[in-house]
């Protein structure tokens, strides 16, 4: 019988070891992943909205291997849906489910591509699939530069397939890896929910990979700041919370936990101007969806601005070591934490999250 310490540190180890594997295996470099384009499969080339989705979901399946596609193909479980985190792979307790990126060929990878960016906004700098891109290279440039590349990297972002994608029954398409997360739920055809979603970068200085720039999260901080400098001194002592947080409230492992009093400046005390920036910073997120998916969203939480909170505590700049904001909702939790880097010592970077009361896993 082993000895319990013995399997606990097998347990940490395996997957480091698993990570390490990847890398030395033949197959792309993390630097090719994120060179790699999304490849529609031409028979979805007529199909429409969910059903594309659907079809591409299909055609990256056939792709696999019998083996890959056990990994990648799972039933759906809430517990399983809840297995995403903002750490890389083998620091998540408990781990992603899915394929990791760096165990596809690349047809699978370009298929797979194809896949994620039908349910993300095509074509806007750092919004949406362009978004998830920058992640990639931001992760790559901190492998590289902390010489973890097989912690940090393309390589460790995982896609999972929960429940067998389809017009009718219950599904969930997951994506994610170290600072990104999103899982969209399907049920009887239409799109159920779109949260939890985490976004974050390090670092959080302009990146560039072949050419292009990305910077994933800065136009997220610039809203959430042009929002607080909007607030007069009355307003910042309303808004402004006591107690200092140094991470995001609702982050993995944190399903549900929503405060039972909303704490700030209620929006509907703020002018129509700055309800206006608030939907601006609200946008950030919801637009980094496909439109037919965002439009409605985006509608309820206008609709719910006036009941809406904002909270804050720091700089307000949400540039600095501690900075913090909120936006509590009768719908939407979306936060935004300026996090001390490690690895870039004296940087701050970013990790936020967003939340739906009444959506998250689909409603689940």
């Amino acid at each position: 019988m082993r000895h319990p310490s013995f399997v606990w540190g097998l347990g940490l180890l395996l997957p480091a070891l698993l990570a390490w594997q990847r890398q030395q295996a033949p197959g792309l470099s993390n630097s090719t992943i994120v060179q790699v384009k999304p490849a529609p499969a031409p028979s979805c080339a007529a199909a429409q909205g969910l059903a594309r989705v659907v079809c591409l979901a299909e055609a990256f399946k056939a792709t696999l291997s019998p083996s890959q596609l056990a990994e990648a193909q799972r039933p759906y479980t809430k517990a399983d849906a809840a297995r995403w985190s903002n750490f890389p792979q083998q620091f998540s307790r408990p781990q992603r489910v899915g394929i990791a990126l760096g165990a596809l060929t690349a047809p699978q990878l370009a298929a797979a591509k194809a896949l994620l960016a039908s349910v993300l906004a095509p074509g806007v700098p750092n919004e949406g699939y362009d978004e998830l891109e920058g992640n990639l290279v931001a992760d790559n440039y901190l492998g590289t530069a902390t010489n973890q590349t097989g912690t940090f990297g393309a390589g460790n972002y995982y896609l999972a397939l929960l429940g067998t994608p389809s017009l009718s029954g219950r599904w969930e398409l997951q994506y994610g890896g170290h600072h990104f997360a999103f899982a969209n739920t399907y049920q009887g055809g239409k799109t159920a929910g779109v949260t939890p979603d985490f976004r974050g970068a390090e670092p959080m200085t302009p990146v560039t990979d072949h050419g292009h720039t990305y910077q994933p999260l800065e136009q997220e901080r610039a809203a959430f700041a042009a929002l607080l400098s909007s607030l007069s001194v009355a307003e910042q002592a309303k808004a402004r919370l006591t107690t200092t947080f140094r991470d995001v409230l609702l982050g993995p492992g944190q399903d549900g936990r929503f405060p039972a009093t909303r704490q700030g400046v209620r929006l509907s005390e703020l002018s129509t101007v700055q309800q206006q920036l608030a939907r601006q910073a609200i946008r950030r997120y919801v637009d980094d969806l496909d439109p037919a998916t965002a439009a409605p969203l985006l509608a309820r939480y206008t609709a719910e601005l006036p009941a809406t909170y904002l909270a804050f505590v720091g700089s307000g700049t949400m540039g600095k070591d501690n900075d913090y904001v909120r936006l509590d909702g009768p719908s939407l939790w979306l936060e935004y934490s300026g996090q001390p880097s490690r690895d870039f010592p004296g940087t701050v970077h970013p990790h936020s999250v967003w939340r739906d009361r009444t959506t998250d896993y689909g409603g689940q």
